[in-house]
């Protein structure tokens, strides 16, 4: 499997597949920026990795290093090696789309991690069944005491990376999040490109 360092561009997504017991690191070049992460199971991508399913198997809204998260089939897809930023990620929030952005007052198309799931899984040639909830990589989410939640700018630094095996044969597919409008990619609310190596 090659180990060439791989960009996630600002704003776009990619698609990679794995096999079961390969590990990939995704990388925040810029510190700044959230990764969507999705997985599918090869090659019955109806099962998939699913954020409600691996809460209720890990008790905990945020996974752990040594903690897999699990398929809509609870069986465990992915799990966390290696962490090097403060561990805050996020299982709640939905993909953004153009909806989420049209309700944020957006005028006309803007980039979206949804369609950005749907583009790499076409271009990878994989059936696509549904847009699952992601893995927010290194996304900033905050229940608050009185339960509302807010999005706030990452607590990640340039170059904070985390490793995941892969415990099934998967198509993996990131998307460096293009949420320009709240500081969900830091307090500039720039897009940055983010990287990737498997082996």
């Amino acid at each position: 499997m090659s180990q060439t360092l791989q960009a996630i561009p600002a704003r776009k997504g990619v698609a990679h597949r794995l096999r079961a017991g390969s590990l990939v690191k995704i990388i925040n070049t810029h510190g700044s920026q959230v990764v969507d992460c999705w997985a599918f199971v090869l090659p019955d991508t109806q099962e998939f990795m699913s954020m409600e399913h691996s809460r209720a198997e890990i008790s905990r809204i945020t996974p752990r290093i040594g903690d897999s998260l699990f398929t809509n089939r609870r069986r465990p897809i992915l799990t966390l090696i290696e962490d090097t930023s403060p561990g805050v990620h996020d299982t709640t929030l939905a993909a953004c789309d153009v909806y989420r952005y049209q309700r944020l007052g957006a005028k006309g198309y803007h980039d979206n991690c949804a369609d950005n799931l749907v583009s790499a899984m076409k271009a990878a040639d994989v059936f696509l069944p549904a847009v699952p909830c992601p893995f927010n990589i290194w996304e900033n989410s905050r229940v608050q005491p009185d339960f509302t939640q807010t999005i706030e700018p990452p607590l990640s630094k340039p170059g904070d990376y985390v490793i995941l095996r892969a415990e099934l044969d998967i198509v993996i597919v990131f998307s460096a999040c293009p949420q320009d409008m709240l500081p969900c990619n830091g307090a500039d609310c720039q897009p940055k490109d983010a990287h990737f190596v498997a082996f």
